[in-house]
């Protein structure tokens, strides 16, 4: 994780800032591509929509950033272990994960 972050105030990704580490999570046996996928779909509806400009100028809307509070983060990662996740979406209204329409209650 040091080394991801190490140049954080040079890449968009990062909003061209330091970066402070406020959480770290250990998980096994996930493919990290489907993970990142699920992640944007579970919290899609509070991605931050944000333009910035990168180190040469160039416009950048990075789609990594979420407004969402930790402890939703840290039930998500719950939900992840337990592999219920999928069944899940964040609702922004009621800061609250919520079960998708459908599925069994």
């Amino acid at each position: 994780m040091e080394k991801r972050i190490a140049n954080a105030k040079l890449d968009p990704t990062f909003l061209m800032a330091e970066v402070e580490v406020v959480a770290t999570y250990e998980l096994y046996n996930i493919n990290r591509t489907k993970l990142e996928n699920l992640i944007h779909r579970i919290f899609e509806s509070a991605r931050l929509d944000v333009e910035i400009k990168d180190r040469f100028g160039h416009p950048v809307t990075p789609r990594e950033w979420f407004l969402v509070p930790m402890f939703i983060i840290d039930e998500a990662v719950d939900r992840i272990k337990d592999r219920t996740i999928a069944g899940y979406f964040y609702d922004p209204a009621s800061a609250k994960l919520r079960k998708r329409a459908g599925l069994p209650q």
